[in-house]
């Protein structure tokens, strides 16, 4: 059940009367780009925060209205967040606007990553989870990531390793330990997405953690964990004692 406080603000959020005309010909106070200058961006709904992304509408058709298609078939705001150019595209919204959309929402995903730029300390599984959470739990492929890290746990440049369906081809440890290497770094962290939703490892998650421990004791930089990010949730290999 709702609180009072959220029914208020989805009262206070309403999206306006729709209009056949042209948004410039609307009244003021429902324009969306007047309503964000005079009242602030909270007070905009989902759909007029992308119309203003989206600019400008078609013959017929306002900005309002290119935007609330992206919300057609009941798809959220998260599951817009990760569509490809291509599929905006199809719902009748040109290149650019597409573009424009995807990039917005990359640069909200990339929010928590200005924390590695401050050498955050990691300390636990789930300071690395809020930090890329939001970049990996909506992939629609696997990716294997290394977070490089140095003599006291801090943060260095997190690199992307593969992209596919994760093997020991994909993981060769010569390709995962490349980037920690160049950046000097004592230990790493490697994380990879399950796009099933499922965090539960699988029999090769298992066997290539197993081969990238041995690597890094060989080379010199202790694995500390891998993580796997599948929606909401995700599992810690080192919390299960597999890795560390």
């Amino acid at each position: 059940m709702r609180s009072l406080n959220q029914i208020k603000k989805a009262a206070s959020v309403r999206e306006p009367i729709h209009y056949h005309v042209s948004i410039k010909d609307w009244p003021a106070e429902e324009r969306p780009r007047e309503k964000l200058i005079k009242r602030g961006a909270g007070n905009l709904t989902d759909a007029e925060l992308l119309a203003i992304l989206i600019r400008t509408g078609k013959k017929g058709v306002t900005a309002v209205d290119l935007a609330r298609r992206l919300f057609s078939e009941e798809r959220t705001l998260r599951e817009i967040s990760s569509m490809s150019v291509e599929k905006i595209k199809l719902l009748g919204i040109g290149e650019s606007r597409a573009i424009a959309i995807v990039a917005a929402f990359e640069l909200a995903k990339r929010l928590p990553e200005v924390k590695g730029k401050e050498k955050l300390k990691i300390q636990s599984p789930e300071d690395i989870v809020q930090y890329f959470k939001a970049k990996m739990r909506d992939l629609v492929q696997e990716e294997l990531w290394v977070f490089p890290l140095n003599a006291v746990n801090q943060l260095l440049e997190p690199r992307q390793v593969s992209k596919g369906i994760l093997n020991s081809s994909l993981a060769h440890p010569r390709e995962c330990f490349r980037e920690a290497i160049s950046q000097s770094a004592a230990a790493v962290i490697f994380v990879h997405n399950h796009p099933s939703g499922n965090p539960e490892p699988s029999q090769d998650d298992l066997a290539i953690t197993k081969q990238l421990m041995d690597a890094g004791k060989i080379i010199g930089i202790t694995v500390h964990d891998h993580i796997i990010i599948a929606g909401d949730g995700f599992t810690s290999l080192a919390e299960r004692k597999f890795a560390t």
